[in-house]
């Protein structure tokens, strides 16, 4: 029965299991690390445009368009600066403008951030373009003092309908007090939306306005009595955000009023931001870091093909008997050659196949951390052409790290190699 070069090649791997297993899981690791980054850049992207939604801009008084995304749709920090009632009043009636939602931001709740904002925001607005608002449980507030939980908040602090709960004037720290004179009761949960929304606590901007009126009322007098809608005034009705969409022709997306909008409220003074690009921008920024990590997956594959080298390297003064053998046997120099080139680059493959599994596992326990943790779905993709890459690449490099034992192979003695033992 003649032996076929495949033979060789599985009994030499499998007579040496532990430098195998070891050796292909280096690859495995090098290939799935790289996959899980490739696939985690463009997720994650994915990830942070849902939150932006169907808006056009964002209009608020923050220092810069990129702190306006960060603050008033991804919840970084509380805005500090207002939008006064009567500016908000103009942006509203502006006819170029087909929806305005106001928002107002600063309050907590057990650490999870509070938007205040319009009934709008749930019928208007959709978090993920083409993919409305839907409620797990209850419905949207319709009055003062009621409070909508965003999917991943409600889980996070496991409250039902119709439980009350005190908010945090202010995020935590020093300056954080809870105002327990208003009770909020529980009136919806919202379904997931895989955006920073979820970890959301929403409320009305009436009752939000009359938690501050109460505090504006204290500070000139500590025993004020607790203060009700009816009391609240103009400069009360203060809100750090808008989210616009310019009016357009019904069914496009595409706006020819939105470059003249933009610009004419920025002459009237207010930060407009464009989420979108402004996303892409901070993707731009946190690019470098994503080809350094990139660049360091590279390494680590090119260290494994090294490991590679030294691991048949290291196993030809074991093997040259056989090698001798298959000599005498009448196999030339260059199929000897060949043979261990051909078993470093399977070697290269067996960690290239494992890889793949290894980004498929590692991507879902990303994305479920990720969900878990903030609450956002990331979900990785990874496309035949990027896994055909690096899979060639894999074996390509394994391939190049067998040539100098493959040499050592190819120029072992006979004569020596099969002397006997002293």
């Amino acid at each position: 029965m003649s032996i076929t070069d495949f033979t060789i090649i599985r009994r030499s791997l499998t007579s040496r299991l532990f430098s195998t297993v070891t050796t292909a899981l280096t690859v495995a690791i090098a290939v799935g690390m790289l996959l899980v980054l490739l696939a985690m850049m463009d997720a994650g992207k994915q990830a942070f445009r849902r939150g932006s939604g169907d808006m056009h801009l964002l209009v608020t008084k923050e220092p810069s368009a990129l702190v306006s995304v960060l603050n008033g749709i991804f919840y970084a920090a509380a805005p500090a600066a207002p939008i006064s009632h009567a500016e908000l009043q103009r942006i509203q009636s502006d006819p170029r403008v087909a929806m305005a939602i106001p928002n107002q931001q600063g309050d907590s709740y057990a650490g999870l951030p509070v938007m205040a904002t319009e009934t709008a925001f749930f019928t208007d607005f959709a978090p993920t373009p083409g993919e409305p608002w839907e409620f797990a449980e209850g419905r949207v507030f319709d009055k003062p003092f009621e409070v909508v939980l965003g999917a991943k908040a409600a889980e996070m602090t496991g409250l039902r309908l119709g439980e009350t709960i005190a908010l945090t004037h202010g995020r935590a720290g020093a300056e954080a007090h809870v105002h327990n004179e208003f009770q909020y009761t529980v009136v919806g949960i919202l379904e997931p939306t895989g955006s920073t929304h979820d970890r959301t606590v929403f409320t009305d901007l009436i009752g939000a306005w009359t938690v501050h009126a109460h505090d504006r009322r204290l500070r000139d007098n500590p025993d004020a009595p607790v203060t009700t809608p009816d009391e609240i005034t103009d400069a009360d009705r203060l809100v750090t955000g808008v989210y616009i969409r310019a009016a357009a022709r019904r069914g496009s997306n595409a706006s020819a009023a939105l470059a003249p909008l933009a610009y004419q409220l920025r002459q009237q003074g207010f930060m407009v931001a464009e989420p979108t690009k402004e996303i892409d921008k901070l993707f731009r920024i946190v690019g470098n870091i994503n080809v350094i990590l990139v660049a360091m997956a590279v390494v680590v594959m090119v260290s494994s093909a090294v490991s590679i080298m030294v691991a048949l390297y290291n196993s030809m003064e074991q093997r040259k008997r056989q090698i001798a053998v298959l000599r005498v046997l009448g196999a030339s120099r260059g199929r000897v050659f060949g043979l261990v080139l051909t078993e470093s680059a399977m070697l290269g493959l067996l960690g290239a196949i494992g890889g793949v599994l290894l980004a498929i596992l590692g991507g879902f326990a990303v994305a479920e951390a990720l969900r878990a943790i903030l609450g956002i779905v990331v979900t990785p993709v990874y496309p035949p052409e990027w896994i055909l890459l690096v899979i060639v690449s894999a074996v390509a490099l394994a391939a190049l790290a067998g040539i100098v034992p493959a040499m050592v192979a190819y120029r072992t003695s006979v004569a020596k190699s099969l002397r006997p033992a002293a």
